[in-house]
């Protein structure tokens, strides 16, 4: 079935749904137009979302970077504004695919509709001056007919009438012969006409129009096809994304499960922890007795190790009372403004920092020995000269970061002797073992003996003055009078500890040993090893399991 021959008098209806047609072509590019209008403020407001919640600071800068929560963030973050990318992606597809497209097809549907009906057009005005030209010929014809019969009329009642003239009858026959001649003229014209005219009319509504409305349907048709393809790239730029935003998806899920709150706890402690030892008990000073004061502010001014420990006031405070306000630091190079433990992990950063500089400048030191060795060699290579002030500036920064090498060398040691010195600290897998407590083991000859020099020492102290220094560390042997006879567990080492400092012992990786004593909150455990010896051991490095 087709147009030509099923609405061969639609003329108007094929003109209006063609016209239709175009305008809802027009409007689905409209559609589109607007929705990537959408997309693309849809994916700017994601952009500007991710920018504003992403970190200020570089990552190696800021320390909340290394917990799994604030990872897993930054990863949602990246896939959200990948996820905005893909929405770029289909504005940008739709734009080209569809707008674009379907504008200018919209436009040749136009002209083409046009031409098809300035035809029509065309031939519905001939064969509208084909019947106009019939009817004047009708009309004519019919006013002959009438001219001649009154003529005839007029003839016969003159030659009728015995008053008239024979000159009047010879008259009014030849008019009336004249007007029946006319008539006769006007009956052939008009029967040429009318013959000509249904010609005209029967190739009008059987050939010429069939024909355009065939074409009009043709290109209704076919707009109607890339109409239902455009409606097809809609879903088509979606399903494109479609993996891609699946992975960010995917991505986003894997963040989630990322978040590890044991590690972050671990991640808080390497950050934060200070090294510096838990207060000990505040000794009696009992005024009422002044010469037993002086050993008293002696044993309060000395730790039980014996070494004296180089603090002010406001750092003895500040360490017995750590949740006060701290009073505003002065940065240092040696980073000794930093409590113990920070301090040496800043140090151990800075020194590796300054090997691989060194080893950087040492391997372009033996690369530019190379290049002058072929200069030499190949003259036309190079002039070996220009590349002396080169090899001449690699030599000096070499020296200048051995000597920094050296330089953080020694501030990290005294930095591990001063986290020795303070016995509070715990070592992980990034930090040192913690010392011994502060008073070793009664049943311990090495601890007697300890003891014994401490209190000497105590007593040789002067007295110290109000103001003055007070270190925490003080002396309870009393904590330590008899030695449990049997374990009271066992324990795994975790990690290896050499036991360096008196009191310790030293224990290897994955060690059995029997538990002694249990941790009383100084970080350390009495252990004994089944080749014999005891001593005290990180707890943090064991894994306790009581009887």
């Amino acid at each position: 079935m087709d147009w030509g021959t099923e609405l061969w008098d639609q003329f108007d209806v094929i003109e209006r749904h063609t016209q239709w047609g175009l305008d809802l072509l027009d409007r689905y590019v409209k559609f589109v137009k607007e929705r990537t209008e959408v997309e693309q403020a849809y994916a700017k407001q994601l952009r500007s979302l991710v920018k504003k919640y992403l970190p200020k600071r570089p990552a190696k800068d800021d320390p909340e970077s290394k917990f799994s929560q604030q990872q897993s963030f930054l990863q949602i973050l990246q896939e959200v504004n990948d996820f905005a990318g893909q929405r770029e992606l289909v504005a940008e597809n739709l734009s080209l695919r569809v707008c674009l497209e379907l504008a200018k097809y919209s436009q040749e549907m136009k002209q083409e509709r046009k031409i098809h009906f300035q035809e029509g057009r065309r031939a519905q005005q001939q064969l509208e001056s084909g019947f106009k030209q019939l009817e004047n010929s009708k009309r004519k014809f019919e006013r002959d007919c009438r001219e001649a019969e009154k003529a005839a009329q007029t003839a016969e009642r003159l030659d009728q009438d015995i008053n008239a003239t024979k000159a009047d009858v010879e008259k009014a026959k030849q008019q009336a012969h004249l007007r029946s001649h006319m008539a006769e003229e006007s009956k052939n014209e008009y029967a040429a006409q009318l013959q000509r005219f249904n010609r005209d009319q029967a190739h009008f509504y059987f050939s010429q129009m069939p024909q355009i409305f065939d074409k009009l349907q043709d290109m209704d048709e076919r707009r109607a096809t890339h109409l239902g393809a455009g409606y097809g790239l809609l879903s088509e730029a979606e399903l494109q994304v479609v993996p891609i935003i699946a992975k960010c998806l995917e991505g986003m899920k894997v963040a989630a499960a990322a978040v590890d709150a044991k590690n972050d706890s671990q991640v808080l402690i390497e950050l934060h922890k200070s090294g510096f030892a838990r207060p000990s008990d505040v000794e009696f000073e009992d005024f009422s007795q002044p010469m037993n004061r002086a050993p008293s502010d002696s044993s309060l001014g000395t730790p039980s190790d014996g070494r004296p420990e180089l603090r002010g006031p406001a750092r003895s405070r500040a360490k017995r009372w750590p949740f006060g306000k701290k009073n505003k630091t002065v940065v240092t190079e040696d980073f000794s403004h930093l409590p113990p433990e920070q301090q040496r992990k800043r140090l151990q950063q800075q020194l590796e920092d300054r090997n691989r500089e060194l080893q950087k400048e040492v391997d372009q030191r033996e690369a530019l020995k190379k290049m002058k060795d072929v200069y030499e060699k190949t003259p036309q290579m190079g002039d070996p000269a220009s590349l002396e002030p080169r090899i001449t500036e690699t030599l000096n920064n070499i020296e200048r970061l051995k000597l920094e090498v050296q330089k953080y060398e020694a501030w990290l040691a005294e930095a591990e002797s001063r986290v020795l010195s303070n016995r509070g600290d715990s070592l992980s897998r990034h930090a040192r073992p913690p010392e011994p407590p502060a008073s070793a083991p009664p049943d311990s000859s090495s601890s007697s003996n300890s003891g014994s020099q401490d209190n000497k020492e105590s007593s040789e102290e002067p007295p110290s003055e109000e103001g003055q220094d007070t270190p925490i560390y003080t002396e309870f042997d009393e904590d330590f009078e008899e030695e449990p006879a049997s374990p009271i567990g066992h324990c795994v080492a975790i990690y290896h500890f050499e036991g360096s400092s008196e009191g310790t012992i030293s224990m290897a990786e994955g060690e059995d040993l029997s538990l002694m004593e249990e941790d009383k909150g100084d970080g350390w455990t009495r252990v004994r090893r089944k080749q014999g010896g005891e001593g005290y051991v990180p707890t943090s490095y064991l894994r306790v399991t009581l009887n």
